[in-house]
């Protein structure tokens, strides 16, 4: 049966292409078994509960080959319907050319950039160990399900796929079971034109267990496969599937014509005449294989359904691990949790990235289920929560991560933390690193993922590190992600709302932009206008001069205010920590807060400053650096870009 089911998974998967006139045909084609086996026999979920805990994910990071996972959806009764499927890749559709978390039910990730599904399947997998050692007892598991991936040659050869494997066999992730379709194609032509290692003793090395020479078009054999992986309880395991892309088409099986393009109308009935479909008809499902599911969906209800007669003993026997449990899976925080943040004694002058790491301690101690790492750089970063151990292989019960230097996998993991739910992650990185995990951060904004982006060391105040770890573009270029807030606090106060904000927020992530070098603490006329990004400091709002700032630069502009007063200047002094959420405020109030009409605005910041153009108009002055750094002192270096309060004093005066 797994067999007829797997060639309607081609047909539904050809003809969804062929409708569209666009997409990825040879993947369904050729992984049609392998899904077949997972979805009709070896997995554990609930289309009904499409959200069940304890069910086993499925995440396919070859996205390109979306219309298989559609196909299986809907096969195996998820609320997606065939409509859905004939409306492949159309506006509004819910079976966009890759899928999209949120989006399509079933779905547990979104995928497409190749090697981010198979990471971010890394990240649920260990997720799942922490829920494991957290709230299994010895009376009832409650938490021990799978989670499987299937990436191609493509996904193989992305270095996050290395980066995300190497720290899962460090981590001993016995339930995570990776599928790698293995057939030797890629958009080009073969992989011999350029990917010829072995890959099987790659991930031996990274010390997986691997199941070679796989018949991937073979239901027993890949059956026997996942059994053998499933036997291996200390390592993940990679089972290398050999497939032919395109498998059933005559014309097109093993080249890379099938990879991304229809079949056409002759070779698509050619294909369904070879493998038993009727020729004709579109979109056919069997009532064999349509039976078949509906006795799995009732079976896998029973599966269900016990699981919950147990979660439910279990509540009743542990109310506080069901309370902890509620809580996590909800992002509760404690009712008076702002007061608490903003309440802390931090002494001051401090570098923003102390002031953030003693909020984070803080934060550790009344969110339990908040948990995070670095990039190996927690002692710079003030992001190692001292009071809590480690994960770590066969120890999964501790909040920090030792993630390595493995930017993109730890952008990607993170997402993947986030996403199974219950714990709420952070990492951690210097800010002219985000670049290495950018498209990862782009994936939590599009998941809308509340990852909290800890990213100091912010500017060329880096000093003798020189231009190789100064950051210029990187705060601007994060600004401009859609749906990632961008917080640059000035000082004390300022980062603890930062984190306050980042804490409340559940619907996307947040970037904290911290400093390496100390900020004074900055007496405010209005401390709740942080919450709105941007707020007066000081001055009134007929002043001759407006000062706008974010971060460090704040400091610098009450400097520079100062200054201007004793040359008979008035200067109003405005943060703006968050440029997006100030100008969500609406015009009225960002008028309101840049006063006069008259005024004379300068707007400063220590990098690339196109984005302050907005607040200004023609002959106004914008502060800012569009050239990479030098090597030396901070503030020397500083002083050479014009970042002292003399110079730009001098500058606003010969504009009068």
């Amino acid at each position: 049966m797994l067999k007829d089911v797997a060639n309607v998974v081609r047909g539904l998967s050809a003809d969804g292409v062929q409708e569209a006139n666009s997409g990825h045909p040879g993947l369904p084609l050729g992984c049609a078994e392998i899904g077949a086996t997972l979805y009709g026999e070896v997995m554990n979920y609930d289309p009904k509960e499409p959200n069940w805990p304890n069910r086993d994910r499925f995440i396919l990071s070859a996205g390109h080959g979306s219309m298989l996972v559609y196909s299986l959806l809907h096969l195996s009764g998820y609320d997606l319907s065939l409509e859905e499927l004939k409306n492949f890749r159309q506006l509004d559709s819910k079976t966009p050319g890759h899928p999209e978390f949120g989006h399509t039910v079933g779905v547990e990730t979104t995928t497409g950039p190749l090697g981010q599904g198979f990471a971010n399947a890394v990240g649920m997998a260990v997720a799942e160990r922490m829920m494991a050692e957290k709230y299994n007892t010895k009376e009832h598991e409650v938490v021990d399900h799978y989670t499987y991936t299937l990436t191609g040659d493509g996904g193989m050869m992305e270095g996050i796929v290395g980066e995300a494997a190497s720290l899962a066999g460090h981590l001993g992730l016995g339930r995570l079971i990776a599928i790698y379709d293995d057939n030797e194609i890629s958009i080009e032509g073969s992989t011999d034109i350029t990917f010829t290692e072995d890959v099987p003793a790659r991930f031996k090395a990274y010390g997986w267990h691997v199941v070679d020479g796989v018949d991937g078009h073979n239901i027993d054999s890949i059956k026997a496969a996942i059994e053998e992986g499933k036997k291996v309880s200390d390592k993940p395991t990679l089972i290398v599937a050999e497939t032919k892309i395109g498998f059933g088409s005559p014309n097109m099986e093993g080249s890379a014509k099938a990879h991304g393009a229809p079949l056409g109308e002759e070779e698509l009935k050619k294909m369904k005449e070879n493998i038993g479909l009727p020729a004709e008809e579109r979109f056919y499902v069997s009532d064999e294989v349509k039976e078949f599911f509906a006795q799995k969906q009732k079976d896998l209800q029973e599966k269900r359904k016990a699981w919950e007669d147990k979660f439910n003993q279990w509540a009743k026997a542990n109310p506080e691990l069901k309370k902890e449990w509620d809580s996590a899976h909800n992002l509760e925080l404690p009712d008076n949790f702002r007061e608490v943040i903003e309440g802390l004694d931090i002494e001051t002058p401090v570098a923003s990235r102390n002031s953030s790491g003693a909020s984070l301690q803080k934060i550790a101690d009344i969110v339990p289920y908040l948990v995070g790492g670095s990039a190996d750089l927690a002692p710079s970063n003030k992001t190692y929560l001292d009071k809590y151990g480690e994960i770590q292989k066969d120890e999964y019960g501790g909040r920090n991560f030792r993630f390595g230097v493995r930017e993109h996998a730890m952008g990607a993991m993170v997402n993947g933390i986030s996403i199974y739910g219950g714990l709420r992650v952070f990492a951690s990185t210097f800010l002219v690193f985000s670049d290495y995990m950018r498209s990862a951060i782009r994936m939590s904004a599009l998941m809308n993922q509340p990852v909290v982006y800890v990213l100091t060391h912010d500017s060329v105040y880096v000093g003798e590190d020189g231009p190789t770890h100064q950051p210029i573009e990187h705060t601007e270029s994060l600004r401009l992600i859609p749906n990632l807030s961008v917080i640059r606090p000035a000082d004390e106060e300022e980062t603890k709302a930062a984190w306050i904000q980042a804490m409340e927020r559940t619907d996307g992530p947040t970037a904290l932009i911290l400093t390496r070098q100390g900020l004074p603490h900055i007496e405010k006329e209005d401390k709740e206008g942080i919450y709105k990004g941007g707020y007066v400091v000081s001055g009134e709002a007929d002043s001759d001069v407006v000062l706008i700032a974010s971060g460090s630069e704040t400091s610098l502009a009450v400097e520079v205010a100062k200054g201007l007063e004793s040359e008979g200047k008035s200067a109003r002094v405005v943060s703006v920590p968050d440029r997006r959420k100030f100008v969500s405020q609406g015009l009225e109030y960002v008028n309101e807060v840049l006063g006069s009409k008259d005024a004379l605005r300068v707007a400063m910041e220590i990098g690339v400053g196109q984005g302050w153009y907005q607040f200004l108009r023609e002959g106004d002055s914008l502060v800012s650096i569009d050239t990479f750094g030098a090597s030396g002192p901070g503030q020397d270096v500083a002083k050479r870009f014009g970042f002292e309060a003399e110079a730009i004093i001098k500058d606003i005066l010969e504009k009068f």
